[in-house]
């Protein structure tokens, strides 16, 4: 059995419908189907870096560990396929995808178009409580583990860009932050790169924290692209390594 990432673990045989809630809307008790507990769990591993790219899910292994049927493993990797998480080669299997060199460029290029903008926005209108929480986020990831970094850093990134009520682009920058989330962990081993991404943060906080909007529109522009420079060299280590694992990128 699987109870990681979720409150309710899933249990053999569950009826094929629904198991025990763990949610709530509008004061209604929401079930997770055991696809969307497995989706969840499948998915948590692969952005925390717990599945490396290139990995293959064997769906028996699979089922056995989070003690369900192979069914529901098997639709949980077919819905990641269509996310672009997993990719599934005809009889060979399904493996965690690598993303190619172009198309994390191209994440990076339009973060460097949206983000600053977001940011430019926000700095009129984010609050002093908010900005004391950027602060105590910055703090946990100075302490975080590797595979809890990425993720912390997106919560600073949303935090800071939330003001700016554009929640169009902001859905945007999120899928982008999610994509390449599992490569920060090969970034963040790296201790000088941990104290730039410190600095840089504290940087971001304090400019906010004047109202000085074009400054850091500046220097959000300038990490953005530092942590590009970086995280293309770690996918190119890792296309260098992945064709071993029979897969392609």
């Amino acid at each position: 059995m699987f109870v990681r990432h979720t409150e309710t673990p899933v249990t053999k045989n569950p009826s094929p419908d629904s198991v025990p809630p763990n949610s709530s809307n509008g004061g209604r008790l929401v079930r997770k189907t055991t696809v969307e507990l497995v989706l969840d769990e499948l998915r948590s591993r692969i952005l925390s870096g717990s599945f490396s790219p290139g990995t293959p899910l064997r769906q028996e292994a699979l089922a056995d560990e989070l003690g369900v049927s192979r069914i529901p493993v098997r639709e949980a990797i077919r819905l990641l396929s269509s996310e672009g998480l997993v990719d599934i080669q005809p009889h060979k299997g399904a493996f965690v995808s690598m993303l190619s060199r172009e198309e994390v460029q191209e994440f990076f290029d339009l973060r460097q178009r949206l983000e600053p903008w977001l940011l430019h926005q926000a700095v009129p209108k984010i609050s002093d409580s908010e900005l004391a929480r950027a602060e105590s986020l910055v703090e946990l990831m100075d302490s975080s583990t590797a595979e809890d970094w990425g993720v912390l850093n997106w919560k600073l990134h949303e935090l800071l860009y939330t003001a700016a009520a554009r929640p169009a682009a902001l859905s945007i920058v999120r899928g982008l932050h999610e994509k390449s989330e599992r490569y920060f962990r090969f970034q963040v081993v790296n201790a000088p790169i941990r104290e730039q991404a410190h600095q840089e943060h504290r940087q971001l906080i304090e400019l906010c924290r004047h109202r000085q909007a074009d400054k850091a529109q500046l220097v959000l522009e300038q990490h953005i692209a530092e942590a590009a420079e970086q995280i293309l060299t770690i996918v190119d280590w890792l296309i260098d390594e992945v064709p071993s694992s029979g897969t392609t990128g």
